[in-house]
Protein backbone atom coordinates (compact mmCIF):
# COMPACT_ATOMS: atom_id res chain seq x y z
CA UNK A 1 0.00 0.00 0.00
CA UNK A 2 2.84 2.41 0.81
CA UNK A 3 4.40 2.12 -2.64
CA UNK A 4 1.02 2.57 -4.34
CA UNK A 5 0.86 6.00 -2.68
CA UNK A 6 4.02 6.77 -4.62
CA UNK A 7 2.45 5.89 -7.95
CA UNK A 8 3.47 2.23 -8.28
CA UNK A 9 1.32 -0.23 -10.21
CA UNK A 10 1.95 -4.01 -10.47
CA UNK A 11 1.62 -3.57 -14.24
CA UNK A 12 5.10 -2.00 -14.19
CA UNK A 13 6.69 -5.33 -13.23
CA UNK A 14 8.17 -7.42 -16.06
CA UNK A 15 7.43 -11.15 -16.12
CA UNK A 16 10.96 -12.04 -15.04
CA UNK A 17 10.99 -9.55 -12.14
CA UNK A 18 13.19 -10.55 -9.23
CA UNK A 19 13.45 -8.29 -6.22
CA UNK A 20 11.36 -5.87 -4.20
CA UNK A 21 9.82 -2.92 -6.09
CA UNK A 22 10.84 0.54 -4.84
CA UNK A 23 10.85 4.14 -6.02
CA UNK A 24 13.87 6.43 -5.96
CA UNK A 25 13.06 9.55 -3.91
CA UNK A 26 16.46 11.28 -3.87
CA UNK A 27 19.94 10.99 -5.35
CA UNK A 28 23.03 11.58 -3.21
CA UNK A 29 26.09 10.91 -5.36
CA UNK A 30 26.38 7.10 -5.35
CA UNK A 31 23.66 6.54 -2.73
CA UNK A 32 19.94 6.56 -3.45
CA UNK A 33 17.07 7.25 -1.06
CA UNK A 34 14.12 4.98 -1.81
CA UNK A 35 10.72 3.91 -0.57
CA UNK A 36 9.21 0.42 -0.73
CA UNK A 37 6.63 -1.67 1.09
CA UNK A 38 9.25 -2.10 3.80
CA UNK A 39 9.39 1.67 4.34
CA UNK A 40 12.03 4.28 3.60
CA UNK A 41 15.71 3.44 3.25
CA UNK A 42 18.77 3.73 1.03
CA UNK A 43 20.25 1.70 -1.78
CA UNK A 44 23.39 1.36 -3.87
CA UNK A 45 23.76 0.09 -7.41
CA UNK A 46 24.75 -3.56 -7.87
CA UNK A 47 28.03 -3.32 -9.77
CA UNK A 48 27.62 -6.06 -12.37
CA UNK A 49 24.08 -5.11 -13.38
CA UNK A 50 24.84 -1.42 -13.85
CA UNK A 51 28.54 -1.11 -14.65
CA UNK A 52 28.99 -4.30 -16.68
CA UNK A 53 25.59 -5.26 -18.09
CA UNK A 54 24.61 -1.64 -18.76
CA UNK A 55 21.35 -1.16 -16.86
CA UNK A 56 19.92 2.37 -17.12
CA UNK A 57 21.25 4.34 -14.16
CA UNK A 58 18.29 5.35 -11.99
CA UNK A 59 17.30 8.89 -11.14
CA UNK A 60 14.63 10.52 -8.98
CA UNK A 61 11.19 9.11 -9.78
CA UNK A 62 12.46 5.83 -11.19
CA UNK A 63 10.92 2.56 -10.11
CA UNK A 64 13.54 -0.09 -9.43
CA UNK A 65 13.91 -3.63 -8.13
CA UNK A 66 16.02 -4.00 -5.01
CA UNK A 67 17.39 -6.72 -2.77
CA UNK A 68 17.06 -5.62 0.89
CA UNK A 69 20.17 -6.01 3.05
CA UNK A 70 19.38 -6.31 6.78
CA UNK A 71 21.07 -3.48 8.65
CA UNK A 72 22.55 -1.92 5.50
CA UNK A 73 21.81 -0.30 2.14
CA UNK A 74 19.69 -2.33 -0.26
CA UNK A 75 21.19 -3.52 -3.55
CA UNK A 76 19.54 -1.88 -6.56
CA UNK A 77 19.26 -4.61 -9.20
CA UNK A 78 17.27 -3.15 -12.07
CA UNK A 79 15.65 0.03 -13.37
CA UNK A 80 12.09 -0.58 -14.54
CA UNK A 81 10.78 0.88 -17.84
CA UNK A 82 9.95 4.60 -17.72
CA UNK A 83 6.82 6.34 -18.94
CA UNK A 84 8.54 9.72 -19.11
CA UNK A 85 12.12 10.85 -18.72
CA UNK A 86 13.92 14.17 -18.50
CA UNK A 87 17.64 14.52 -19.08
CA UNK A 88 20.11 17.21 -20.03
CA UNK A 89 23.62 17.42 -21.42
CA UNK A 90 25.99 17.23 -18.47
CA UNK A 91 27.63 20.68 -18.01
CA UNK A 92 30.92 18.91 -17.26
CA UNK A 93 33.17 19.23 -20.36
CA UNK A 94 33.62 15.46 -20.41
CA UNK A 95 30.05 14.69 -19.45
CA UNK A 96 27.38 12.97 -21.50
CA UNK A 97 23.69 12.58 -20.78
CA UNK A 98 22.68 13.51 -17.23
CA UNK A 99 19.43 11.99 -15.94
CA UNK A 100 17.29 14.46 -14.01
CA UNK A 101 13.88 12.88 -13.35
CA UNK A 102 11.63 10.02 -14.47
CA UNK A 103 8.02 8.81 -14.39
CA UNK A 104 6.24 12.15 -14.06
CA UNK A 105 2.98 13.37 -15.57
CA UNK A 106 3.45 17.13 -15.80
CA UNK A 107 6.45 19.48 -16.04
CA UNK A 108 6.06 22.83 -14.29
CA UNK A 109 8.39 25.35 -15.94
CA UNK A 110 9.11 28.08 -13.42
CA UNK A 111 10.30 31.61 -14.13
CA UNK A 112 9.97 34.50 -11.71
CA UNK A 113 8.31 37.77 -12.61
CA UNK A 114 10.93 39.95 -10.97
CA UNK A 115 14.24 39.58 -12.83
CA UNK A 116 14.48 35.95 -13.90
CA UNK A 117 11.99 36.10 -16.78
CA UNK A 118 13.70 35.07 -20.01
CA UNK A 119 11.94 33.93 -23.19
CA UNK A 120 14.99 32.19 -24.65
CA UNK A 121 15.33 30.12 -21.49
CA UNK A 122 11.61 29.33 -21.58
CA UNK A 123 11.99 28.01 -25.14
CA UNK A 124 14.79 25.77 -23.91
CA UNK A 125 12.70 24.49 -20.98
CA UNK A 126 9.71 23.85 -23.27
CA UNK A 127 11.81 21.85 -25.72
CA UNK A 128 13.10 19.57 -22.98
CA UNK A 129 9.65 19.26 -21.39
CA UNK A 130 7.94 18.20 -24.63
CA UNK A 131 10.75 15.72 -25.31
CA UNK A 132 10.27 14.10 -21.89
CA UNK A 133 6.88 12.62 -22.80
CA UNK A 134 4.94 14.60 -20.18
CA UNK A 135 2.74 17.71 -20.47
CA UNK A 136 4.29 21.12 -19.71
CA UNK A 137 2.77 24.08 -17.89
CA UNK A 138 4.37 27.49 -17.36
CA UNK A 139 4.33 28.92 -13.84
CA UNK A 140 5.37 32.56 -13.44
CA UNK A 141 6.31 32.97 -9.79
CA UNK A 142 6.71 35.96 -7.46
CA UNK A 143 3.70 37.79 -8.87
CA UNK A 144 3.86 40.10 -5.85
CA UNK A 145 7.23 41.39 -7.15
CA UNK A 146 6.17 41.71 -10.80
CA UNK A 147 6.94 44.74 -12.88
CA UNK A 148 5.15 44.56 -16.25
CA UNK A 149 3.19 41.39 -15.55
CA UNK A 150 0.84 41.67 -18.54
CA UNK A 151 3.77 41.80 -20.98
CA UNK A 152 5.45 38.77 -19.40
CA UNK A 153 2.25 36.73 -19.52
CA UNK A 154 1.66 37.71 -23.16
CA UNK A 155 5.20 36.72 -24.18
CA UNK A 156 4.92 33.41 -22.31
CA UNK A 157 1.59 32.58 -23.98
CA UNK A 158 2.97 33.48 -27.43
CA UNK A 159 6.01 31.28 -26.83
CA UNK A 160 4.25 28.33 -25.19
CA UNK A 161 1.34 28.04 -27.62
CA UNK A 162 -1.43 25.83 -26.25
CA UNK A 163 0.35 25.40 -22.89
CA UNK A 164 -1.36 26.71 -19.72
CA UNK A 165 0.36 29.75 -18.18
CA UNK A 166 -0.17 30.53 -14.48
CA UNK A 167 0.92 33.51 -12.39
CA UNK A 168 1.41 32.72 -8.72
CA UNK A 169 2.69 34.20 -5.49
CA UNK A 170 3.71 31.88 -2.68
CA UNK A 171 3.65 34.94 -0.41
CA UNK A 172 0.09 36.13 -1.10
CA UNK A 173 -1.45 32.85 -2.28
CA UNK A 174 -2.40 34.26 -5.68
CA UNK A 175 -2.87 31.57 -8.34
CA UNK A 176 -2.11 28.62 -6.06
CA UNK A 177 -5.56 27.10 -6.53
CA UNK A 178 -5.14 26.82 -10.30
CA UNK A 179 -1.77 25.09 -9.96
CA UNK A 180 -3.15 22.80 -7.23
CA UNK A 181 -5.79 21.58 -9.68
CA UNK A 182 -2.98 20.05 -11.77
CA UNK A 183 -1.57 18.18 -8.78
CA UNK A 184 -4.19 15.56 -8.12
CA UNK A 185 -3.58 12.47 -5.93
CA UNK A 186 -1.23 10.06 -7.70
CA UNK A 187 0.09 12.70 -10.12
CA UNK A 188 3.84 13.30 -10.21
CA UNK A 189 5.06 16.75 -11.26
CA UNK A 190 8.64 17.82 -11.88
CA UNK A 191 9.62 21.43 -11.13
CA UNK A 192 12.19 23.01 -13.45
CA UNK A 193 13.61 26.47 -12.95
CA UNK A 194 16.83 28.35 -12.42
CA UNK A 195 18.32 29.08 -9.01
CA UNK A 196 16.25 31.32 -6.76
CA UNK A 197 13.09 31.15 -8.87
CA UNK A 198 11.05 30.14 -5.83
CA UNK A 199 10.53 26.41 -6.29
CA UNK A 200 10.88 25.58 -2.60
CA UNK A 201 8.51 28.36 -1.56
CA UNK A 202 5.94 27.18 -4.10
CA UNK A 203 6.19 23.55 -2.91
CA UNK A 204 5.63 24.68 0.68
CA UNK A 205 2.69 26.86 -0.31
CA UNK A 206 1.05 24.03 -2.26
CA UNK A 207 1.63 21.60 0.63
CA UNK A 208 0.33 24.01 3.23
CA UNK A 209 3.36 23.29 5.41
CA UNK A 210 7.13 23.74 5.29
CA UNK A 211 8.41 20.64 3.52
CA UNK A 212 11.48 22.43 2.18
CA UNK A 213 13.90 25.04 3.49
CA UNK A 214 13.60 28.36 1.69
CA UNK A 215 16.16 31.10 1.17
CA UNK A 216 15.74 34.79 1.79
CA UNK A 217 15.51 37.47 -0.88
CA UNK A 218 18.72 39.37 -1.53
CA UNK A 219 18.13 43.06 -1.14
CA UNK A 220 20.51 44.07 -3.93
CA UNK A 221 18.71 42.30 -6.78
CA UNK A 222 15.45 40.79 -5.43
CA UNK A 223 16.63 37.28 -6.28
CA UNK A 224 15.98 34.33 -4.01
CA UNK A 225 18.89 32.28 -2.77
CA UNK A 226 18.97 28.75 -4.12
CA UNK A 227 18.27 26.15 -1.43
CA UNK A 228 17.74 22.79 -3.20
CA UNK A 229 21.05 20.92 -3.33
CA UNK A 230 19.92 17.57 -4.77
CA UNK A 231 17.05 16.08 -6.74
CA UNK A 232 14.26 14.74 -4.54
CA UNK A 233 10.68 13.47 -4.72
CA UNK A 234 8.21 14.74 -2.12
CA UNK A 235 4.76 13.37 -1.28
CA UNK A 236 2.32 16.23 -0.70
CA UNK A 237 -0.47 15.92 1.89
CA UNK A 238 -3.10 15.63 -0.85
CA UNK A 239 -1.38 12.57 -2.41
CA UNK A 240 0.33 14.32 -5.31
CA UNK A 241 4.10 14.06 -5.73
CA UNK A 242 6.61 16.75 -6.63
CA UNK A 243 10.12 16.23 -7.96
CA UNK A 244 12.23 19.25 -7.10
CA UNK A 245 15.53 19.79 -8.85
CA UNK A 246 18.51 22.04 -8.12
CA UNK A 247 18.33 25.29 -10.06
CA UNK A 248 19.60 24.79 -13.59
CA UNK A 249 20.31 27.99 -15.48
CA UNK A 250 22.30 25.98 -18.05
CA UNK A 251 20.13 23.27 -19.61
CA UNK A 252 22.12 21.49 -22.30
CA UNK A 253 20.11 19.90 -25.11
CA UNK A 254 20.07 16.12 -25.37
CA UNK A 255 18.05 14.24 -28.02
CA UNK A 256 15.28 16.81 -28.44
CA UNK A 257 14.05 16.22 -32.01
CA UNK A 258 10.44 15.83 -30.83
CA UNK A 259 10.70 18.69 -28.35
CA UNK A 260 11.98 21.14 -30.96
CA UNK A 261 9.08 20.28 -33.25
CA UNK A 262 6.55 20.99 -30.49
CA UNK A 263 8.16 24.18 -29.20
CA UNK A 264 8.93 25.62 -32.63
CA UNK A 265 5.97 24.28 -34.60
CA UNK A 266 5.61 27.66 -36.35
CA UNK A 267 9.24 27.60 -37.51
CA UNK A 268 9.20 23.97 -38.67
CA UNK A 269 5.99 24.61 -40.61
CA UNK A 270 7.90 27.22 -42.65
CA UNK A 271 10.75 24.81 -43.40
CA UNK A 272 8.45 22.66 -45.51
CA UNK A 273 7.23 25.60 -47.58
CA UNK A 274 10.55 26.52 -49.20
CA UNK A 275 10.80 26.04 -52.99
CA UNK A 276 13.81 23.75 -52.70
CA UNK A 277 13.97 20.81 -50.31
CA UNK A 278 17.64 21.47 -49.55
CA UNK A 279 17.11 25.19 -48.91
CA UNK A 280 19.69 26.63 -46.51
CA UNK A 281 17.40 29.60 -45.74
CA UNK A 282 19.92 32.14 -46.93
CA UNK A 283 19.82 33.69 -50.42
CA UNK A 284 17.98 30.86 -52.18
CA UNK A 285 14.90 31.93 -54.19
CA UNK A 286 11.53 30.90 -52.79
CA UNK A 287 12.75 30.60 -49.19
CA UNK A 288 9.71 30.69 -46.89
CA UNK A 289 11.85 31.39 -43.82
CA UNK A 290 13.50 34.44 -45.35
CA UNK A 291 10.12 35.72 -46.53
CA UNK A 292 8.70 35.35 -43.01
CA UNK A 293 11.69 37.18 -41.54
CA UNK A 294 11.34 40.03 -44.03
CA UNK A 295 7.59 40.37 -43.44
CA UNK A 296 7.93 40.26 -39.65
CA UNK A 297 5.89 37.05 -39.35
CA UNK A 298 8.95 35.40 -37.80
CA UNK A 299 11.21 37.32 -35.44
CA UNK A 300 14.99 37.10 -36.00
CA UNK A 301 15.46 36.23 -32.31
CA UNK A 302 13.11 33.24 -32.51
CA UNK A 303 14.72 32.00 -35.73
CA UNK A 304 18.19 32.27 -34.24
CA UNK A 305 17.01 30.55 -31.04
CA UNK A 306 15.68 27.63 -33.09
CA UNK A 307 18.91 27.33 -35.07
CA UNK A 308 21.03 27.55 -31.93
CA UNK A 309 19.09 24.81 -30.11
CA UNK A 310 19.11 22.66 -33.25
CA UNK A 311 22.90 22.93 -33.54
CA UNK A 312 23.31 22.15 -29.85
CA UNK A 313 21.03 19.12 -30.12
CA UNK A 314 22.95 17.84 -33.14
CA UNK A 315 26.24 18.09 -31.26
CA UNK A 316 24.76 16.21 -28.31
CA UNK A 317 23.37 13.51 -30.62
CA UNK A 318 26.79 13.02 -32.21
CA UNK A 319 28.29 12.64 -28.74
CA UNK A 320 25.49 10.25 -27.78
CA UNK A 321 26.07 8.03 -30.82
CA UNK A 322 29.76 7.76 -29.94
CA UNK A 323 29.01 6.81 -26.34
CA UNK A 324 26.35 4.27 -27.37
CA UNK A 325 28.84 2.60 -29.68
CA UNK A 326 31.47 2.55 -26.93
CA UNK A 327 28.96 1.12 -24.43
CA UNK A 328 28.01 -1.62 -26.89
CA UNK A 329 31.68 -2.55 -27.34
CA UNK A 330 32.10 -2.75 -23.57
CA UNK A 331 29.02 -4.99 -23.28
CA UNK A 332 30.41 -7.33 -25.94
CA UNK A 333 33.76 -7.56 -24.13
CA UNK A 334 31.98 -8.27 -20.82
CA UNK A 335 29.96 -11.09 -22.44
CA UNK A 336 33.11 -12.65 -23.86
CA UNK A 337 34.75 -12.54 -20.41
CA UNK A 338 31.72 -14.23 -18.81
CA UNK A 339 31.77 -17.00 -21.44
CA UNK A 340 35.47 -17.57 -20.79
CA UNK A 341 34.87 -17.66 -17.04
CA UNK A 342 32.11 -20.27 -17.46
CA UNK A 343 34.55 -22.30 -19.53
CA UNK A 344 37.05 -22.41 -16.70
CA UNK A 345 39.36 -19.58 -17.81
CA UNK A 346 40.92 -17.63 -14.92
CA UNK A 347 42.52 -14.22 -15.00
Amino acid sequence: MLLEQYGFSPALLPKDAQGLPARITAVHRERFALVSEEGEGFGRLKTREYYVEGQEFPTVGDFVLVRPVPGGDSQILRTLPRRSFFSRHDPDPNGGEQAVAANFDVVLLLQSLNRDFNIRRLERYLTLAWQSGASPAVVLTKADLAGDRARAVRLAEETAVGVPVFTVSAKTGEGLGAVSDLLRPGVTAVFLGSSGVGKSSLVNALAGEELMTTGSIREDDDRGRHTTTHRQLLLLPNGAMVIDTPGMRALGMWDVSTGLGETFADVEALLGQCRFRDCRHGSEPGCAVRAALESGALSPDRWESYRSLQREAQYSEDQSAYRREKQQRNKSIAKQIRRLERGGWKK
